[in-house]
Parts: C-alpha cells; structure tokens; sequence
C-alpha cells in the first residue's frame, strides 16, 4: 500500500512517515501543495495524509483537486475546530484529524483505514449537508436573512 504525506513541518512529516513504514506502509513525503499535486500525478496512492494548511497550494485546493480520485483523503491539521472538521469533509476528504502528534496506534490504525476495513465515506455534495443527509435540502434561511 503507497502513501502520499503532505507535510510543511519537515520534524512532523518524518515521524509520520516513520510510523507508517514501520506499519509496513510505503511512504512519499513532500513539503508542499504544488509537490503534492506533481507527486499525486506521477504515483497511483492509496492513501494521501494532507495537512491542511501547505504553502504553495493551500490543502484545502489540493483536496478539492484530487478528492473523487482512486486515493483516500485524510487530513491531518491542527485545526481541529467543529468548522474546520466539517469544512474539510465538504472539500472531499475521506476523513479529518484534529491532531498534529498522531501515535504509534495512530500508523496501525491508519494502515486498517487505508486497507479497506473502514468504509469509504464520501460527503453529499455542496447543496446538502452531512448534517441532515443525502437527498435532504439543508434547512431554509432563518426569515431576516431571505
């Protein structure tokens, strides 16, 4: 199984992609959202672990660029906001961690993830919310603001 990290913070991006080798997971680590759009181009993943604030590209145009593709998106920011969790789900990832240390248990879990034993979870699209779920229009605006 390949992974794709997407880490600014060099210290960060290598403990990350230490555990998930040691997890027995082949690991690419790139510092920045142009690298991640080249390198997602060139290499078929199965997992691309983004954070969501890279230079370059922003992740959260990363995300939107390559969510719908073959690879599962999850972000691994430190926004960890209830916003920022939805927001990032509504851009196409897979799944969302409010974290910037992941765990030891955090690679093996990852690796589970990535290998099919956590459904595929894929947000409706702009016009409902996760919210109020699939073919529900999202609630009318409150009267002040129509």
């Amino acid at each position: 199984m390949r992974v794709l990290v997407a880490e600014d913070h060099v210290v960060l991006a290598g403990r990350i992609a230490e555990g998930l080798r040691d997890a027995g997971l082949a690991v690419d680590v790139v510092n920045d959202g142009s690298a991640a759009l080249t390198q997602a181009g060139l290499t078929a993943y199965d997992v691309i672990v983004l954070d969501r604030d890279l230079p370059v590209v922003h992740g959260d145009q990363v995300c939107r660029t390559l969510a719908g593709g073959n690879a599962r998106i999850l972000m691994l920011t430190a926004a960890a906001g209830v916003d920022d969790r939805v927001g990032g789900l509504e851009l196409g990832a897979d799944d969302y961690l409010p974290s910037r240390s992941p765990s030891p248990s955090w690679s093996r879990g990852c690796a589970r993830w990535a290998g099919g034993h956590r459904p595929r979870r894929r947000w409706p699209a702009a016009a409902t919310s996760p919210w109020t779920g699939p073919g529900t229009a999202p609630p009318a605006a409150p009267r002040c603001c129509r």
